[in-house]
């Protein structure tokens, strides 16, 4: 039955902190339920309700494996190969490489759609007969002559037709890189996917990760096991199969077993506690085994905290294309800017989570940190915190030391000189703090000859006014015998009357400091304490950012709202102290970090020269900024300089744009430049014949020339950066303390 002839139509088939002056008291330890995914026992990086604010009840844990293993089993044993800066490395699969000779995504489908087209072509005018009846020999061959018109014909005739147009498609599918398309397809299916869903906060596996064997098994602890805490190993591998471990709880005695290689004499009461106390073996001096909830991811196996997602874009390297982007100290020890307007995550998704994962890794005895905001709990709920000072509110039960913590007047002068007129050091002689420091220095160091101890607000105040204060100090030095005070003292006098202006600015400023909104507060020590007022009376316990040679938890909120420029003072306070302290530290082993949301005119050359020194102090500090206005204009480029980690958020201004532009500078592109040209002759045919398709295209007859050339661009424009990101993005880089560098990449907050 020739089809030709008879015409049939059948379609064919078809993802030990310290504690402050007086320690605070300490927090009862959350119970121990057993239950992997309850508060202060999760086994993963833990559960929480997305974004700051309000506190919501955290979604249900993953379920366990089939095999009943624990969650934590299943996320130590998740691969975390080596990656570029800033790659989330859990479960973390490198991209194959660039394929140079890749057909563009365009080219490809119209490809496919044309050999799609001429293969439904063929086979019609096979069916329709119009190629004659030969392709039909075949069956005509081996069909003997008794089963014409039979079912057994038909069914034979159909499986002929198939075989025929299955032979057409694969030629066509194979000159349409229909494979290629469909794998295409396929990702972005998949990818599209995945980005629509919200990820879980715990990065467990979807299946059950095998066992490796004893000796490379995190579960099993080999590390203890090799240096001969076998026995305390087996208690933590029992802990950690029941259920009963945190992944803080985890990361804790990872350090803690550091320190004991480092001093052998400490194995026998490392073991003695893990035997005693199993998982709350080594804890942190509050008692809290993890944080009340979490709004961010985190891998405290390597201290990584997840900020983001790196979109799947040509602008992005091609290893970063789609794959987390995360922070830990290696990055964060070079100091990071955000800039970008309110609104734009810079706060709940960028400074939130670092400050959940610096106060995560405090627990495990690994970081210190000092948050700074006027938000106060948009950084994290007091629950988080061992010390949360309240500047300017009766009810705190902390206080902030004004000098920070130093016995040294030299070095006292220096960071309140800093704090005071830092950002009017153009203005002031020399064009910096240091006639300021110098002018302090001369009043505070005899004063503390005298009294035993550094000049509160008040009298600090009145000192600088002169009169009563400084005649009854000169008096008192003269009682004393103090001759080397008294030159202090004269030189100060004498400086005083040249440049007069010097001392009035910092009595203008320290003015600031002496209101009622203050009043008991900044109090120096070794001053008579004084009862705080409101909820909770009692002592105010001092806190210097001396203390964080421990890890400690600290939350500072200024008061910006009733007393703006006071809160700038004290910003430039906390920044210089921290800059000071972080870097003399004896024992820096510990990760220092000061998080200050809102550095709005924090930064002075001084600031700038501080955070240079922090990277060789393991210390670190992330700053945000509306916009670089708010930086003197001289500094703004220096602050880009002086940071590692950059990051520029959507709905900046084209001037701060163009600032990222210049620092994130240009790279070699290969650039195609097609030309068309209209082809003229002058043979009689060839001109009709380009006449017939100009009357049938309406346009000339053209031939194209691809010029191919190497030149320099901008990884990123200005233009770019203020007009193209789309909301809830930023363009952001890391440099690693190691001098690793990423170049800019373009990464959705918060997935």
């Amino acid at each position: 039955m020739a089809p030709g002839d008879q015409g049939p139509r059948d379609s064919a088939p078809q993802p030990a902190p310290p504690r402050p002056a007086t320690p605070p008291p300490p927090r009862e330890a959350p119970r121990d339920t057993g239950q992997p995914g309850q508060q202060g026992t999760g086994p993963g990086p833990g559960p929480a309700s997305v974004g700051p604010a309000p506190l919501e009840s955290a979604p249900p844990m993953p379920g366990t494996a089939p095999s009943s293993r624990p969650p934590l089993a299943d996320w130590l044993r998740m691969p975390r190969p080596e990656a570029g800066p800033g790659i989330w490395r859990c479960g973390y699969r490198p991209r194959p490489p660039e394929d140079p000779e890749r057909t563009p995504a365009r080219q490809l489908i119209s490809g496919a759609i044309v050999s799609f087209l001429i293969g439904w072509l063929v086979w019609s005018l096979l069916w329709n007969g119009y190629l004659g009846g030969y392709w039909l020999w075949p069956l005509d061959l081996f069909t003997p002559d008794s089963w014409g018109g039979t079912f057994g014909f038909a069914v034979l005739s159909y499986v002929y037709y198939a075989m025929v147009l299955g032979i057409i498609a694969g030629i066509f599918a194979r000159v349409g890189h229909w494979d290629e398309v469909f794998r295409r397809v396929k990702g972005r299916v998949l990818r599209g996917g995945a980005s629509a869903k919200k990820a879980p906060l715990y990065e467990a596996p979807q299946q059950p990760v095998p066992e490796p064997p004893p000796h490379a098994d995190p579960v099993e602890w080999p590390e203890l096991r090799g240096g001969g805490a076998g026995d305390a190993a087996d208690r933590l591998a029992a802990e950690l199969r029941g259920g009963r471990m945190t992944d803080v709880d985890h990361a804790r005695i990872q350090r803690a077993w550091q320190s004991v290689r480092a001093r052998p004499n400490r194995l026998t009461a490392f073991t003695d506690n893990v035997l005693a106390k199993g998982a709350a073996a080594c804890l942190h001096p509050s008692g809290e085994r993890d944080l009340p909830l979490r709004a961010a991811r985190h891998d405290l196996s390597l201290r990584q905290v997840r900020i983001g997602t790196a979109a799947d874009e040509e602008r992005n390297p091609h290893e970063y294309r789609g794959v987390g982007v995360a922070l830990d100290p290696s990055v964060l020890g070079t100091s990071a800017l955000a800039v970008g307007p309110p609104g734009t995550g810079k706060t709940s998704k960028l400074a939130r989570p670092v400050v959940e994962s610096l106060c995560l890794q405090a627990l495990a005895g690994q970081a210190a940190v000092l948050a700074v905001s006027a938000g106060g709990r948009q950084l994290a709920p007091d629950e988080c915190f061992d010390v949360v000072i309240r500047l300017g509110r009766p009810g705190s039960e902390y206080d902030l030391d004004l000098y920070g913590g130093t016995t040294d007047p030299d070095e006292a002068a220096g960071m309140l000189a800093e704090a005071l007129v830092g950002d009017l050091v153009s203005s002031l002689p020399g064009g910096d703090s240091r006639r300021a420091a110098t002018c302090l220095a001369q009043l505070i160091g005899p004063f503390a000859a005298v009294h035993g101890r550094f000049p509160a607000v008040p009298e600090l105040r009145e000192l600088l006014d002169g009169a009563p204060a400084f005649d009854a100090l000169r008096a008192a030095l003269r009682e004393a015998g103090q001759a080397a005070q008294l030159r202090e003292l004269d030189a100060y006098e004498r400086q005083s009357g040249r440049t007069g202006e010097v001392p009035a600015l910092l009595a203008d400023r320290i003015a600031l400091l002496d209101r009622p909104a203050f009043a008991g507060f900044f109090r120096p020590e070794g001053m008579a304490p004084e009862k705080s007022e409101g909820p909770g009376e009692g002592v105010r316990r001092p806190f210097s950012p001396r203390a964080m040679e421990h890890p400690l938890r600290v939350r500072i909120d200024l008061p910006e709202h009733a007393h703006a420029e006071a809160s700038r003072v004290l910003a430039r306070l906390l920044l210089a102290q921290f800059t000071e302290c972080a870097v003399s530290r004896g024992d820096q082993s510990l990760f220092a970090c000061l998080v200050l949301d809102d550095a709005t005119q924090t930064i002075t050359p001084q600031a700038l020269r501080g955070l240079q020194r922090l990277r060789s102090g393991h210390a670190g500090v992330l700053l945000t900024l509306r916009a670089l206005d708010d930086v003197p204009e001289p500094l703004r480029g220096p602050l880009l300089g002086a940071v590692g980690c950059r990051m520029v958020c959507s709905g900046v201004t084209p001037w701060d744009a163009e600032r990222f532009a210049e620092v994130w500078g240009t790279e070699w592109v290969e650039t195609r430049t097609v030309t068309n040209r209209q082809l003229v002759s002058d043979e009689p045919v060839t001109r009709v014949l380009h006449a017939v398709r100009r009357l049938a295209t309406g346009k000339y007859v053209t031939a194209e020339s691809v010029t191919v050339r190497s030149e320099q661009r901008e990884r990123w424009s200005a233009s770019d950066l203020a007009n193209e990101l789309r909301p809830e993005h930023a363009v952001l880089s890391f440099t690693t303390v190691r001098g690793e560098r990423t170049p800019p990449i373009l990464t959705k907050l918060g997935e």
